[in-house]
């Protein structure tokens, strides 16, 4: 049996394109390469598709400067008449047949890669991807329509306001007194379409709230700003059924930050002390089959299709939604493979079901 051709596409153009890389190199570690013939693509941050080292040591994340996919002279072109062939041309104009993909994994996170730009490039070349759909990850991109989509399907989520930047520069009275509405600091400002906690900042007096609202300007036009909830983070993770049949839900993880307000960026990437993940997180056998419930609702709520991590809070009211991620990251040590290595689906059988997923994938 021969191998499927696996391009696995990483980088790009948003803020987050080194946690794409860290992820990437994750997959190149674990995926089966009696399987696939696995095909490194970078995206630079200018939005080159280039030929990319097959490196676990060159894309992780360690102490040193953040990975970066750079253009050396090649560059990469995908067939858009339905061949699935793909090509590298040369500095000098030299043009190389790679072979016809199978499949793509896009291991992209945040703007131009997971918020369906991608998606809707494969789809137009007729190429076979891993993961959420054009609908799906544009809706779970968007803080303000997935809370929508949510709370439409009776998924209880944070309570919440969104600014957009004409609104805030022209009729900043009507934006205060709709934040003022959801009961004071401490608030959480975001941008509306970013990841890795990119932009994000947590208001415990209003005196700061300006600052915060100019922090997530610099990552989008569109702003989130959320009621802190006093409660514990639980995750799970997604993960759409081979058989067609309802999608499969993990166990539950919590996040206990330490030393920090929140988790964000460095907690999350660079500071493994300021974290402890616990998994599975202490629920009742009732808690956790509500929380599997409504995440698999949310999930079915954007027209989820492969996988996601699905974030609640746990209040003394109940679980609320914080959000959804379409491209959770996907590291080893992420918590997306770990929810699912203690659910009983070790990291490279993951990456494995996600690809049979991806090559019959009827979104």
């Amino acid at each position: 049996m021969s191998k499927l051709n696996v391009v696995l596409l990483f980088g790009g153009r948003s803020s987050e394109h080194s946690i794409s890389c860290a992820t990437a190199a994750g997959v190149m570690d674990a995926i089966d390469r009696n399987k696939y013939n696995l095909i490194p693509v970078g995206i630079t941050k200018a939005g080159v598709f280039v030929p990319a080292e097959d490196s676990t040591e060159r894309w992780a994340l360690n102490d040193g400067p953040l990975p970066t996919v750079e253009f050396a002279g090649q560059r990469i072109e995908f067939a858009t008449d339905g061949s699935r062939h793909l090509a590298v041309i040369d500095a000098d104009g030299v043009r190389s047949d790679l072979g016809v993909i199978d499949v793509v994994f896009p291991v992209l996170h945040g703007p131009f890669g997971e918020d369906g730009t991608m998606q809707g490039f494969l789809e137009l070349a007729g190429i076979p991807y891993v993961g959420n759909g054009v609908f799906a990850s544009a809706a779970g991109m968007d803080k303000e329509f997935s809370k929508s989509l949510f709370l439409g399907a009776g998924v209880p989520a944070t309570p919440h306001v969104v600014i957009r930047e004409y609104d805030w520069k022209h009729n900043r009275h009507e934006v205060m007194e709709a934040v003022g509405r959801l009961g004071g600091a401490p608030l959480f400002v975001k941008p509306a379409r970013a990841g890795s906690s990119m932009g994000v900042s947590k208001v415990k007096q209003m005196l700061d709230f300006e600052i915060a609202v100019s922090a997530a300007f610099e990552h989008d036009n569109k702003v989130t700003v959320e009621h802190g909830l006093v409660g514990r983070e639980v995750e799970c993770a997604v993960l759409s059924s081979l058989d067609g049949g309802p999608a499969r839900v993990s166990v539950a993880g919590e996040i206990i930050v330490k030393g920090r307000e929140f988790y964000d960026f460095e907690a999350k990437y660079r500071d493994e002390d300021a974290v402890d993940l616990i998994i599975p997180a202490q629920l009742t056998a009732e808690e956790l089959a509500e929380m599997q419930h409504l995440a698999r609702k949310a999930f079915d709520a954007i027209g989820g299709f492969g996988l996601g991590r699905v974030d609640f809070f746990l209040t003394a009211e109940g679980f609320f939604l914080n959000e959804i991620n379409t491209m959770p990251g996907f590291t080893q040590y992420s918590m997306y493979p770990s929810l699912w290595g203690a659910s009983g689906i070790g990291y490279s059988d993951l990456i494995d079901q996600l690809i049979q997923l991806g090559l019959t994938a009827k979104r």
